[in-house]
């Protein structure tokens, strides 16, 4: 009878002790598979951040979280040594806020990569659910994450355009051309708003016509991706970069 009653007691423990094994294994494929998925949409996007950083993200997540859970129990001793897992969650967290602000930059008026930020976020929270053994909770957030980047970007193109947003357009034509008249008829003309106009003189370079770099800040209902590509069909124009307030960071 005392025998029965030690193993009762003895196994529980036992169980709790066992770090390594096919469970764990699973949890961390588990990460693998989901971060892998995230980063295969990104990787189609042509995003800086693609399939091998969001999968080493989710994984490298999901292991700290099994090292916390399980990495210590030999040295745990009853009411004296006790440990807090949560506390590498919270890690987590912090040290993913630095990798996804280096994937953040801003040129001039716009801000880019705010969203591969974001899914570098959520990838490292997917990995360390897995890693905690929240299966339903991981596979249930890659299903909304999948939602929200392809389904949302569907809804918000059909949503009106701000009037007043102020969009970027730099025209790069040669010299002595006269196309400014042009293209601020072209702009006036499609329904844009001119807020400023400035113009740059660019480096000559050998066996090349001086440059003149045009830019313009405008608002308007309609897409400045339009207005730029009807630019760019003008005669003599070279370049035309455009930056639109109204676009989705994808």
């Amino acid at each position: 009878m005392g025998m029965i009653l030690a193993a009762s007691v003895i196994s529980p423990a036992a169980n709790t002790l066992s770090g390594e094994g096919w469970r764990q294994a699973g949890e961390l494929g588990l990460a693998l598979l989901l971060s892998a998925a995230i980063g295969l949409e990104r990787e189609i996007r042509q995003k800086d951040a693609g399939l091998r950083t969001h999968t080493l993200v989710g994984i490298g997540a999901a292991l700290f979280m099994l090292i916390s859970k399980y990495g210590f129990t030999d040295v745990l001793e009853s009411r004296l040594v006790v440990l807090d897992p949560s506390r590498v969650a919270a890690q987590i967290v912090t040290g993913i806020g630095f990798l996804g602000a280096g994937l953040i930059f801003v040129r001039r008026d716009s801000v880019r990569g705010l969203t591969t930020a974001a899914s570098i976020w959520v990838t490292a929270a997917i990995g360390a659910a897995a890693g905690a053994g929240l299966v339903v909770l991981a596979v249930l957030t890659t299903g909304i994450y999948f939602i929200v980047a392809l389904a949302f970007p569907l809804v918000t193109r059909r949503l009106p355009v701000s009037a007043t947003a102020i969009s970027a357009l730099q025209v790069r034509y040669p010299d002595g051309r006269g196309l400014l008249r042009n293209v601020l008829h072209e702009a006036t003309d499609r329904g844009f708003t001119i807020d400023d106009v400035s113009t740059e003189t660019l480096g000559r370079r050998d066996g090349a016509p001086q440059m003149v770099q045009l830019t313009l800040h405008v608002h308007g209902k309609r897409s400045v991706t339009e207005l730029a590509t009807a630019l760019s069909d003008l005669d003599y124009v070279d370049a035309v970069l455009a930056t639109d307030a109204n676009a989705i960071d994808e």
